[in-house]
């Protein structure tokens, strides 16, 4: 069962609150908190958790099982963190939104499982015209000093090199790369197994398996390193290039260019998330090519 603070499992000293530092790492099941870490009264912390010194845990948070957080890592907010995450020092999760906007309720913010949170992430709750949530799939790599603003939804197994950062209500699908300094505008959509180079400045939507880079970032071409690593066939990869190729080369309006790739490739998995991904939300711009860009 979870410890909470407010149950009385965990005592307010601090000599009672420590177990041995090596029993989280042996498997056996015993949560770990050091002397000098601060957990608040009503703070959640799951079985086999470990906490380093001089962490700061609010009252409203919760640590899922086997969560590692290294050492002076600060959790705010009402936020929950899955299963087996670690975070390292200097991490801010779930402190208030940067919006003007925000009015003070207690707003939320969600982390997956098997999360890696580097040095100096930061990742903020959500704001109440936002929805209220921030949220974090399962699996996902947050390079030093990366930042996911308020409101953000980022998908599973998603990269964020050093210094990759998200406006506020940006939407990112599964397995995303962001290159380091990349930033993303906010309510940008990135589409599933894209990639942002590194540098990029991305104010437009991001089709699926899009390559995007430049400082106004424009698409390249579509992500073959990617969909290789990820054992997408030859053929869904050869059918990818034409469609964009007729997408963003053709010489109709979009419309009329989504119905014929549609007609030629709507059997093929990827060109169909490319597809729809186009068509169900233009209330952004799409992050277009350059004629002769295509890597």
């Amino acid at each position: 069962m979870p410890i909470s603070r407010e149950s009385g499992d965990l005592a307010s000293s601090a000599k009672s609150r420590v177990s041995s530092p090596s029993a989280d790492m042996s498997g056996s099941g015993v949560t770990s908190i050091h002397p000098t870490a601060l957990i608040e009264p009503g703070a959640v912390i799951g079985k086999g958790a470990s906490i380093g010194p001089y962490c700061v845990v609010g009252g409203n948070v919760t640590l899922g099982d086997g969560c590692k957080l290294v050492a002076h890592v600060h959790i705010a907010g009402q936020t929950s963190i899955g299963a087996r995450t670690i975070v390292y020092p200097f991490a801010s999760l779930g402190g208030p939104p940067q919006s003007l906007n925000y009015r003070g309720t207690l707003t939320r913010l969600v982390i997956g499982t098997d999360c890696d949170i580097r040095h100096n992430v930061t990742i903020n709750a959500g704001t109440e015209d936002g929805g209220g949530i921030t949220q974090i799939g399962d699996r996902g790599y947050f390079m030093a000093n990366s930042h996911v603003a308020h409101d953000c939804q980022v998908g599973n197994d998603a990269v964020f090199a050093n210094c990759a950062t998200l406006g506020g209500h940006c939407i990112l699908g599964d397995h995303v790369f962001m290159g380091g300094l990349a930033g993303v505008h906010q309510f940008t959509r990135i589409g599933s197994n894209a990639m942002i180079a590194g540098a990029a400045g991305v104010r437009g939507d991001v089709i699926p398996f899009g390559l995007a880079a430049g400082p106004f970032a424009r698409l390249r071409g579509i992500n073959v390193v990617g969909m290789k690593r990820r054992k997408f066939s030859t053929e869904q990869t050869r059918s990818a290039r034409l469609a964009f190729r007729m997408l963003f080369f053709g010489k109709d309006v979009m419309e009329r260019r989504l119905e014929l790739v549609d007609a030629k490739f709507g059997d093929n998995e990827v060109v169909a998330q490319i597809v729809a991904f186009i068509r169900s939300d233009r209330s952004r711009p799409l992050c277009h090519a350059s004629q002769g860009q295509e890597d």
